[in-house]
């Protein structure tokens, strides 16, 4: 479901941004984006998708709170085992 909504999105945005139908068409989308944006239901998403952002936000918090004791400057090590090594921390060979 997720991915056919995305991919409308996309579609959407794409035919709006890359649209060549002339000024009568654009104005047309442009009512028809406002409308939707006035409605119930986009305030409602906007609402969830907000809340679904701030909980990835505060549990990303966490993590890194957790793991740098409440020190933001600390790095963060790479959890057991990650694919990727770490930068380097001393001079190059």
């Amino acid at each position: 479901m997720r991915f056919r909504l995305g991919l409308l999105v996309g579609f959407g945005s794409g035919y709006y941004l890359g649209s060549r139908a002339g000024r009568e068409r654009y104005e047309q989308i442009n009512r028809t984006i406002a409308k939707v944006k006035r409605s119930d239901a986009y305030e409602t998403a906007t609402e969830k998708v907000q809340d679904v952002v701030d909980t990835g936000v505060a549990k990303a918090r966490e993590v890194v709170d957790s793991h740098t004791n409440g020190d933001a400057s600390l790095p963060v090590a790479a959890p057991a085992g990650a694919d990727f090594l770490p930068p380097p921390t001393g001079p190059l060979p």
